[in-house]
């Protein structure tokens, strides 16, 4: 990666970095190109790379003994897919791996780890990241817990788009329903009710946002505040958060 594209860089950390931080990264910073279902980390398995996507999302997910899983989090062009690392952690109990394809850069992550011990900018950067992050997982927690079927998918779909920054957004409704924790049937009938207002359009494998600010309405409180949170420790990651359009 040369210099000159730190200020081009789509990736929110990486083009908010210090010349002097992103020249310290930048000789061990990979390119990447990951498809849907790629693994970026394993329960339990060492994180042996961190990923700054720069397109496409991941997904944090938690998976029970018996074999159920739930996502708890999204990571897109906002962020860095290994927040453990920056906790100076290389295990987890989650899993990570592509939602959406895209591309971005990986580095190794004792590198990281070291980048950070040398640089209190860098490491106060990914830690607003983390922070930031770890709001998103709580307000998913309550978002499961408190609201309805259709809002936390009025929810997902926003912060689908907010990374892919398009209007359409490659997901099947069995993916959508393990995402959601609930069956395929109740995510048919909610995706059924947001078209029928004229929100999204629904079609083999591919939804499109139609009206983004009907969604808005449509996921009420279960949406925006993690987004705020991002927005206010200075990582944008979307012109579509709240207070950034």
């Amino acid at each position: 990666m040369l210099q000159s594209q730190r200020s081009f860089n789509r990736n929110e950390i990486l083009a908010s970095l210090s010349p002097v931080d992103f020249d310290s990264l930048a000789p061990h910073l990979n390119p990447l190109a990951f498809k849907v279902r790629h693994v970026f980390f394993r329960p339990h398995q060492p994180i042996e790379t961190v990923v700054f996507p720069e397109s496409g999302f991941a997904s944090v997910v938690a998976t029970t003994e018996s074999g159920r899983s739930l996502e708890v989090g999204i990571i897109g062009r906002e962020g860095v897919i290994g927040v453990p690392v920056i906790f100076g952690q290389t295990l987890t109990p989650y899993d990570s791996y592509a939602q959406v394809a895209g591309a971005g850069f990986e580095i190794k992550a004792d590198i990281l780890w070291d980048a950070m011990k040398q640089s209190w900018p860098l490491a106060d950067l990914l830690l607003k990241f983390a922070y930031a992050f770890l709001i998103q997982v709580t307000h998913s927690a309550l978002a499961h817990a408190r609201f309805t079927t259709g809002q936390r998918l009025a929810r997902w779909l926003l912060m689908a788009q907010d990374r892919v920054d398009d209007d359409e957004i490659p997901l099947t409704h069995e993916f959508l329903a393990m995402m959601l924790g609930t069956r395929r049937a109740s995510v048919t009938d909610a995706l059924h009710v947001l078209e029928e207002c004229g929100t999204i359009e629904s079609k083999r494998g591919r939804i499109w946002v139609r009206d983004r600010p009907g969604l808005e309405k449509a996921a009420g409180d279960c949406y925006g505040l993690p987004e705020s949170e991002l927005a206010r420790v200075g990582l944008r990651g979307s012109k579509k958060l709240p207070g950034l359009r």
